[in-house]
């Protein structure tokens, strides 16, 4: 654990302004402690976190801004969002916030000068704020990109079987990513005084959706060596796999079959040193006993299937969450746990049809490294969904 830094738990312009103010303007704008302190800590947190001279992970700034918040100012924060005070004031806001009456009635209650000066405050702190939502946006790219090109292994069929949504969204994830980011910095960072927060060039710089494919692939190499980490973290010998692989790929006469078994054995261990049959048995009984093909019998005994111990695997032998309504379409557990778990088992299978592959022909090679890339972005995303990490692993018998 890191060692606490002192953070400053009151950087915002906007507190700063309405604490000046008098009570009974206050009680008037219809504004309490509890939405002070949640401005404050807000603001001052997106300030923490986006602080370029702080080298930390963000984990451990987190760990070190909450550690140092008042315990009654959570409290008053807790007592304010299970009121449902919080949901009243998001609603409120919504119905005010366009409204030239309320407008004018706030710049009659506090005078032309003040007004301005809330403004400005308003602005700074929408600065510190969309940073880090500029930040956050585009620390998704990983992501999109590892679940795009999970997602290429997998037909338009078997998506739509395995998930019963629109295929064109789930496949153009890294578009959606782009498109949200030049709109958000269109739309709201170019209204900001950015010069005023500790964003760089690169945070300013617009992300362009025709350069997509070659951004991709520095995402891609970036996945690659952090997936490899991961697996590291998680049993450091099975990374030789995953670099034997790539290897084999780039050097080796034969490299396509021997690409395909360090892989299929990638899968198979990483899969059952993470939870032991036994365990994925148990599981997908307990949580999946609507869904066929997860069991068969070998030797006269009942074992998992590949699609039960990947769903374990995925869902980090954690519950498979209620069922919910997306739309029309009602969907059992995750689309995104549940979708993650197939391609592994697609990879998988597809790497058994090559693992004899001989001709060498570079059409074959393409389409290892195509299972490649998705078996490295279902890990990433296998790994970071069900929560596996050097701490925890499994070395019960299986």
């Amino acid at each position: 654990m890191s060692k606490t830094t002192s953070v400053d738990l009151h950087q915002s312009k906007i507190a700063v302004f309405l604490r000046a103010l008098d009570p009974a303007v206050l009680s008037t704008l219809r504004i309490g402690e509890a939405e002070i302190i949640g401005i404050d800590l807000v603001v001052s947190l997106c300030i923490a976190m986006t602080d370029s001279r702080d080298p930390r992970p963000w984990p451990d700034r987190l760990e070190d801004f909450f550690s140092q918040v008042p315990e009654e100012e959570l409290e008053i924060l807790a007592r304010y969002i299970t009121e449902g005070k919080l949901e009243e004031l998001l609603a409120e806001v919504q119905r005010k916030a366009t409204r030239d009456t309320y407008k004018a009635f706030v710049l009659r209650l506090l005078g032309a000068a003040r007004y301005r000066a809330i403004l400005v405050a308003v602005k700074h702190d929408g600065a510190a704020v969309g940073l880090a939502v500029r930040r956050l946006i585009r620390a998704t790219m990983p992501f999109a990109v590892a679940w795009s090109d999970a997602l290429g292994l997998l037909s338009k069929a078997q998506l739509k079987a395995a998930t019963r949504l629109d295929t064109g969204v789930l496949l153009n994830a890294v578009q959606l990513v782009v498109q949200a980011d030049a709109f958000f910095g269109e739309k709201v960072l170019a209204a900001l005084p950015m010069q005023e927060t500790s964003a760089t060039t690169d945070d300013l710089a617009t992300w362009e959706p025709q350069k997509a494919p070659a951004f991709t692939q520095t995402v891609r190499a970036l996945i690659s060596d952090g997936t490899a980490k991961r697996v590291e973290r998680a049993n450091s010998p099975l990374v030789k796999k995953i670099r034997g692989a790539r290897h084999a790929l780039q050097h080796s006469e034969d490299g396509v079959s021997q690409a395909a078994n360090s892989l299929i054995e990638l899968i198979d261990r990483i899969l059952r040193e993470a939870f032991p049959q036994k365990k994925s048995l148990a599981w997908a009984q307990a949580n999946f006993d609507d869904l066929s093909g997860l069991t068969h019998i070998e030797d006269g005994v009942l074992k998992p299937t590949k699609l039960a111990e990947a769903l374990c695997f995925v869902y980090g032998g954690g519950p498979r969450p209620e069922p919910t309504t997306v739309g029309d379409v009602q969907q059992t557990g995750s689309v995104v746990h549940e979708t993650v778990a197939r391609v592994i088992v697609t990879a998988r299978n597809n790497l058994q049809k090559m693992k004899h592959a001989d001709s060498g022909s570079e059409e074959e090679r393409e389409q290892l490294l195509r299972i490649l890339v998705a078996v490295e972005g279902a890990l990433m995303l296998s790994l970071s969904l069900g929560g596996l990490s050097a701490s925890r692993t499994d070395t019960e018998p299986a």
